[in-house]
């Protein structure tokens, strides 16, 4: 849409998009930064909607907030508003800023959605890969949403997708086990160098180190692919620690797909885990 010049300039900052409107690159910091920014999509007359917070992957190291595939207009075409996040890479920053940025996009979420037609008190979370550790850990660990002034009843749900880090030190375990059995030299990047050298930072940065009844986590939709078996245990690993808690935990196992697929096909008709996807939707937001 072209904007005439008699317009108000807010009137600028929105594109349509069949129907809907998009706002991109919303600093959430209060600084002219590209990785402390966010982007809204929003069904065009939203009023009351709930909202859809989601983090994207990539290692902490790489990805974007446009990397969201067809979520946007799936979300939005089930009711929600859309919001995806930047947050800091590494080794610009560390773990610890890594997931107060995410924290920070939630509060300013918490104070502008209703301009876009969403509910600050019905928020679902979801994430893939490095956003699905980001996702978990926000959802159980409530300091980092206390920080900002957020409490946790404002969550319903939690989907990390196809995560491997929500038990760190069992990863980092089988991680250097497998290199010592095979002879091999760690990579430089690594999960211990990533969360930390000692075990108190590898279960600092665990959502399952942090699952406790009455704290007022949310029910959550754990997705793994059948093809990778450190992300299948993790899933399954935060699955029993949920449930051990009384919290409701369903794990969603997506075979025939890689890493990526399982993430880019959430949406689609067809597709095994949208399927699974909307039955916990149907469950957690009526």
């Amino acid at each position: 849409m072209k904007c005439l010049p008699s317009l108000l300039l807010i009137l600028c900052l929105f594109t349509p998009l069949h129907a809907q409107t998009l706002k991109k690159n919303i600093p959430y910091a209060g600084v002219d930064d590209p990785k402390r920014s966010l982007d809204v999509y929003a069904p065009a007359g939203a009023k009351g909607m709930p909202v859809a917070f989601w983090i994207h992957g990539g290692g902490w190291h790489v990805g974007d907030k446009a990397d969201v595939a067809i979520k946007p207009k799936a979300f939005m075409d089930r009711g929600f508003v859309f919001v995806s996040v930047n947050y800091r890479l590494m080794p610009a920053v560390d773990m610890g800023t890594v997931v107060r940025d995410v924290a920070q996009s939630f509060r300013w979420m918490e104070d502008h959605i209703s301009e876009f037609g969403g509910d600050p008190h019905r928020v679902f979370v979801g994430g893939h890969s490095a956003g699905a550790q980001l996702a978990a850990l926000l959802c159980t660990d409530e300091r980092y949403l206390k920080e900002q002034g957020v409490s946790f009843d404002v969550l319903k749900g939690c989907m990390p997708v196809d995560g491997d880090t929500y038990d760190v030190p069992a990863v980092v375990a089988v991680e250097e086990l497998r290199w010592k059995v095979h002879g091999m030299t760690p990579p430089k990047v690594n999960h211990r160098n990533e969360f930390g050298d000692t075990d108190e930072h590898l279960r600092e940065f665990s959502a399952a180190d942090h699952v406790a009844g009455g704290k007022g986590i949310p029910p959550f939709l754990l997705i793994h692919i059948t093809a990778n078996p450190d992300t299948a245990a993790q899933a399954f690993r935060l699955g029993a620690v949920l449930k051990q808690a009384g919290i409701p935990a369903t794990v969603f196992s997506a075979k025939d797909v890689t890493h990526d697929q399982v993430n880019d096909r959430l949406g689609q008709a067809d597709d095994p885990a949208t399927k699974a996807m909307d039955q916990f939707l149907g469950r957690i937001m009526k």
